[in-house]
């Protein structure tokens, strides 16, 4: 983290969104029936196997051994093992016109994936980092096995603790007081997520996309839906009464808010302190920060060890001029995270 600087224009960017989930939660029942939307025909989606996910009646073209064009115009890309060479590969094809344009790009991870990596990618190759923009990731919960998957998995943990939204899947099998359960408990490990239900994967696109900075729909920037910190106002001390801990009891996610703008040294020192010493701790992080000595907000966005570089925005979204920042952390308590930045910001006063 250096200096602040406008982010590219949103046109010049392809949004990309992670599907997660553990294994038998639904994503391919979930990714054949979001094919069927006239909504997805600027969408390419990469998947680990076409046959896994019966394309057989919505192809309409091969365009190669890796590359089919479905009948709503939606492209579906099958990763053979590099997701880094497939985005690049898929991007050259778009600019050279071997396929239709596309808007957003849709991943999905096998069911023991750490979605950490692939944000990484998204983060550290500078050629997709200049052409692709992390939307958000959605994960599918199974309604009738995920209670036992959380309590037994932490991959289905951690997948549902840095989701944006999460896809409670298969609710035609599952009783309604399970899904109940089952819903508060995710609500309570992540308060941050929009928390939908499925039945046969039947799910409106609308439902799971568009959950990043940018809003397609306006053209605009969006801080309330992509930060949404009042999710974790209500009762943040008093967690406990909700069993949030009930499946790991070393995840924790709250919203750190300050008043006073934030002295831009200390808090870039915070966070490279929190990097060095606790990265894989820090599950997911993202903020608005007023920065002392400018006027508008300064977004961030970090996973673990890797930050997107801090954008400038081009103004406060409702008034409220707060710091507001989201920590989802394995084994780091937020005692911990403030003292660090308190520590940093009393150093700096001694200094001058």
């Amino acid at each position: 983290m250096t200096d602040a600087h406008t982010p590219p224009e949103p046109e010049e960017i392809v949004q990309a969104s992670l599907l997660t989930g553990f294994l038998g939660s639904g994503k391919t029942t979930l990714i054949n029936a979001l094919l069927k939307h006239p909504e997805m025909s600027e969408t390419a989606v990469l998947v680990n196997e076409f046959g896994e996910i019966g394309l057989d009646h919505h192809l309409i073209e091969q365009i190669d051994e890796d590359t089919v064009l479905l009948n709503a115009g939606c492209l579906c890309c099958t990763v053979r093992d590099d997701l880094a060479r497939a985005l690049r590969e898929l991007f050259i094809k778009r600019v050279k016109g071997d396929v239709p344009p596309f808007t957003r790009v849709v991943i999905e991870t096998t069911g023991l994936a750490d979605p950490a990596p692939v944000i990484h990618t998204l983060m550290t190759d500078r050629v997709i980092a200049n052409r692709f923009a992390l939307d958000g990731v959605v994960t599918a919960v199974d309604g009738v096995n995920g209670d036992i998957q959380l309590s037994r998995h932490r991959e289905s943990v951690k997948q549902a603790a840095v989701a944006d939204r999460i896809v409670i899947t298969k609710g035609d099998l599952a009783e309604g007081d399970e899904l109940d359960g089952l819903e508060a408990s995710l609500r309570a490990l992540n308060p941050g997520a929009s928390i939908v239900r499925a039945e046969f994967g039947a799910i409106h696109p609308d439902a799971l996309f568009d959950t990043g900075l940018y809003d397609p729909a306006t053209k605009s920037l969006d801080v309330q839906r992509w930060l949404r910190d009042e999710s974790y106002a209500e009762d943040e001390h008093h967690h406990h009464r909700h069993d949030v801990n009930r499946h790991d009891d070393s995840i924790r996610a709250y919203c750190l808010r300050y008043d006073e703008p934030l002295p831009w040294e200390p808090f870039v020192g915070w966070i490279r302190t929190l990097i060095a010493t606790h990265g894989e701790k820090l599950l997911r992080i993202k903020g608005i920060v007023n920065v002392a000595g400018q006027d508008k907000p300064i977004a961030i966005h970090g996973v673990q060890h890797l930050f997107h570089d801090p954008a400038q925005l081009p103004d406060w979204p409702d008034g409220d001029t707060r710091s507001r920042i989201v920590f989802i952390t394995q084994d780091l308590a937020r005692e911990t995270v403030e003292r660090i930045l308190e520590d940093m910001k009393a150093g700096m006063a001694k200094e001058n």
